[in-house]
């Protein structure tokens, strides 16, 4: 994959910013209107590549890996990636769980697992929530979208890794944040646990990852507050 161009880049800001060009196009831009969509396009980059090696962190630390190692690798001290990464993350088991999701986790990790990935991404979960009926393909067809072409095409997203995956699996950063605002729902809901629905509407809300963009592109409505 190539990185972006910073020629692209600044094409994108100049798309962004429609305010900072005057109407006629008479008289020069607006050049602080320009580097408030470049400020703020370089904060959402700087935050994916935070979350992409955050996500990489948390795998060394799974597998044993220590904070003086890490912060070798990272260019700083023990103590400067252990302060910036030991926030720890929940762990959600089985028993934060309702009876149709704890079934399609099975598939989640099999689908992983399957495809030689040594990470639970977006689009492993919603390839599990959409596999069998449950309480998300319902809300799904519900929306007046298919629960089977959604299927279908975040299958289409699923690669293939270069080595067999891990048997203990970490979640990426979208993925975690996804069953977090799931959790909120489920107790929204008064449940007290977290359905595929719950789910679903968790990968919508995060608004970024392979997930979001299949429901976003098969026409899948946030759904109003429960």
């Amino acid at each position: 994959m190539a990185l972006p161009d910073l020629d692209d880049l600044i094409g994108e800001v100049d798309r962004r910013c429609d305010s900072a060009h005057r109407e006629g196009g008479e008289g020069q831009p607006d050049w602080l209107a320009l580097l408030t969509s470049a400020a703020e396009l370089s904060g959402q980059l700087q935050a994916l590549a935070d979350d992409l090696v955050e996500d990489y962190v948390e795998h060394c630390r799974m597998h044993g890996s220590s904070w003086a190692d890490i912060g070798a690798v990272l260019g700083v001290t023990r103590q400067a990636a252990q302060q910036r990464f030991h926030a720890p993350h929940k762990r959600y088991g089985p028993d934060d769980m309702a009876e149709d999701l704890r079934d399609a986790m099975v598939r989640v990790k099999q689908v992983a697992v399957r495809h030689r990935n040594n990470y639970i991404g977006t689009e492993h979960l919603l390839w599990g929530l959409t596999a069998q009926d449950n309480s998300a393909t319902r809300l799904l067809a519900a929306s007046g979208v298919s629960p089977e072409a959604v299927h279908l095409a975040v299958g289409d997203r699923l690669g293939t890794g270069a080595s067999q995956a891990a048997e203990r699996i970490a979640w990426t950063p979208y993925s975690r944040k996804a069953i977090a605002l799931a959790e909120v729902r489920s107790r929204e809901c008064g449940t007290g646990l977290i359905s595929c629905a719950d789910l679903l509407v968790g990968l919508m809300e995060v608004g970024r990852g392979a997930a979001a963009s299949v429901l976003a592109e098969a026409g899948f409505p946030h759904p109003p507050a429960p």
